[in-house]
């Protein structure tokens, strides 16, 4: 029997026990339908996050001021304020592969135009914060040198300020409050949408840094010129760490610590947590896809059971075929295209309805869904193989039967 007129006689076969042969295929129809949607959602949720932290910037290290200690207690980070731009200008300029340190103050306030106000986080900073965060003007421009170095009355705006505080008019230009001080606004940010812990990045108003200190903040910040954070950007990933080590040195140094006592700042490693957040989010897929897996070996066991009935149903006739000079070879092809038939029939529809139920959560959930040619391909490939492995015994019993006693048989 060729390999053509085994596939129509399995085509037959299944045809003619449609209902048992649905049911039988539907274990394998659901294995593959959930392997194929989880690997789409667990993939979606994977570029979100990965997303999410890339729009902080790359190979970024944050440094935070305090961790200082009085009267036996510690404070923790940012109780103290022992961080100045004196310092951000040192790393950038001491420190080898930093290629951007940029001070960092942020404080909330009410912005006011007109007859709407909007409540939003104001962030004090310089050049360097928006060369950190890889972050682009949409409209109009950044801060000039010497608008920083008077600290003039100016602000770049996020696209959510735009949007609520503005409306639809265009922001250029226009003067708004904040805390009764006058702002022009020279610029509006790109879009960043939101971090990885859904915080709205564009909900944000910038100011050169001496203007947040004086007009906004006040109080100790600009008394001693000092900061909350410093944001430091790496030439690579590679040099991260060893520039992290650098960095520490250099503000012990210039911070006068004794080597007994603790350091009097934080700085976290953002690429090391993005790099843990990827790999907890691609485990977490890799799960999901294990689990729904467990369902396709329930459908190959099924298939392993209809194939036994089969064979106990068509004894006689595969008594026959042997009887008149079919080799058992022939017999073992038939049976196994047959299971395997069944399998990859149940696998294409899976995949039809797995791509349907990925989108459709994707959609209700507002989740991404990352549907690839690699995942459909080997779903397909695991089904039509798990018919060839659960379908192989029911084939052999079935080649190996004795004809006369299988012609006995009613």
């Amino acid at each position: 029997m060729s390999l053509l007129e085994a596939l129509r006689s399995a085509l037959s076969a299944i045809g003619a026990n449609a209902l048992r042969s649905a049911l039988t295929m539907l274990g394998i129809i659901i294995g593959v339908a959930a392997v194929i949607a989880m690997v789409a959602i667990g993939s979606g949720a994977r570029e979100r996050v990965t997303g999410q932290i890339k729009s902080l910037g790359a190979n970024l290290a944050i440094i935070q001021s305090g961790n200082v200690t009085q009267g036996g207690v510690r404070l923790g980070a940012g109780a103290s304020s022992t961080l100045t731009d004196e310092d951000a200008a040192a790393i950038l300029k001491e420190v080898e592969d930093v290629t951007a340190a940029a001070p960092v103050i942020v404080t909330r306030a009410q912005a006011v135009y007109a007859g709407t106000n909007w409540s939003t986080q104001i962030t004090a900073t310089d050049l360097d914060f928006f060369a950190a965060r890889e972050w682009a003007i949409a409209e109009g421009r950044l801060f000039e040198p010497e608008e920083l170095r008077k600290g003039d009355i100016v602000a770049v705006i996020g696209q959510t300020v735009a949007r609520n505080l503005f409306g639809e008019e265009n922001p250029l230009d226009q003067q708004f409050r904040i805390r009764n001080v006058p702002f022009k606004v020279i610029g509006v940010m790109a879009p960043k949408g939101q971090s990885a812990l859904g915080q709205d990045q564009d909900d944000v108003i910038f100011v050169p840094l001496d203007t947040g200190r004086r007009r906004i903040v006040g109080r100790n910040y600009a008394r001693d010129r000092s900061v909350q954070s410093i944001m430091v950007k790496f030439a690579s990933e590679e040099a991260i760490n060893p520039g992290i080590a650098e960095v520490s040195a250099l503000l012990r140094q210039r911070h006068r610590l004794p080597e007994d006592q603790e350091d009097d700042f934080t700085i976290r490693n953002l690429t090391e947590i993005a790099n843990t957040a990827t790999a907890a989010a691609t485990t977490l897929s890799w799960l999901l896809a294990a689990v729904a897996a467990v369902s396709l070996l329930v459908g190959g066991i099924g298939i392993m059971n209809i194939m036994l009935v089969s064979v106990t149903e068509r004894t006689r006739e595969i008594g026959l075929r042997l009887a008149v000079g079919a080799r058992q070879s022939a017999v073992l092809t038939q049976f196994l295209i047959e299971a395997t038939t069944l399998a990859t029939i149940g696998g294409a529809a899976g995949v039809a309805l797995g791509i349907g139920a990925a989108l459709t959560i994707a959609r209700i959930a507002g989740w991404p869904s990352v549907i690839s040619i690699e995942t459909i391909l080997i779903a397909v490939g695991v089904s039509g193989l798990i018919g060839v492995f659960f379908g192989f015994y029911p084939a052999r019993r079935a080649a190996q039967l004795d004809p006369i006693e299988a012609l006995r048989r009613e």
